[in-house]
């Protein structure tokens, strides 16, 4: 399959790595972590532990600062080739303005995900996969040509639509086993919201581009 050019995809590529880098040349992981990753219970009120560090990313914006933020190389080398693999062709359907949308739409909508489940954590969120989550899922939609057979009244979309999800989860879960050695701080509830984000999202967003072509 021909890999189609994508600029957006390609320049948060860059600037992920970039960020990445400045970060661990400059020894800045702790800093980054406590300034600019999503702490769900920063999203109720301020919190006084976080204030003594002094500024702080503000709190309605750290679903996107922490979505330019990686724990470890392999971390940021996943998700980077998951974005270079399926937000290319996104881009391509879409546009890169409306991918630019689709992004920071996945980003906040895992933010609300794993703050709906855990409002009080103080575990930070980091890392692009909420965001990529929500472009797998316009991926989804957009290219998956295999047929799948339904399951008893589940049309067989949905059980690829299901299917995907699962495995989405199932390679996060693994990548952090195989990064810290145990589950804690996986925001799987956040990937599950980025990826609902981009199947609700993907027809408008076709439908916003090609209206009136």
């Amino acid at each position: 399959m021909h890999m189609p050019a994508g600029k957006f995809t390609n320049g948060l590529i860059i600037a992920n790595v970039l960020i990445y880098l400045v970060i661990w040349i400059f020894g800045w992981e702790q800093q980054a972590l406590l300034r600019g990753g999503m702490f769900p219970v920063r999203l109720s009120g301020e919190v006084p532990e976080l204030a003594a560090y002094g500024w702080l990313v503000p709190a309605w914006l750290t679903p996107l600062s922490a979505a330019f933020l990686h724990s470890g190389l392999l971390h940021l080398g996943f998700n980077m080739l998951m974005l270079l693999f399926c937000g290319r062709f996104v881009e391509q359907a879409l546009g890169s303005q409306l991918m630019a949308v689709l992004y920071v739409a996945g980003a906040y909508a895992a933010a609300i995900a794993q703050f709906a489940v855990e409002p009080a954590s103080m575990i930070p969120m980091v890392g692009a996969s909420g965001a990529i989550s929500a472009i797998l899922g316009a991926y989804a939609l957009l290219f998956a040509r295999n047929r799948v057979d339904a399951v008893g009244p589940i049309p067989g979309h949905v059980v690829r639509i299901v299917w995907l999800t699962l495995a989405w989860i199932a390679i996060q879960l693994m990548i952090g086993v195989a990064t810290s050695g145990n589950l804690q701080g996986i925001a799987i509830f956040a990937h599950i919201g980025g990826f609902v984000a981009g199947l609700l999202l993907t027809r408008p967003l076709l439908e916003w581009r090609f209206r009136g072509a």
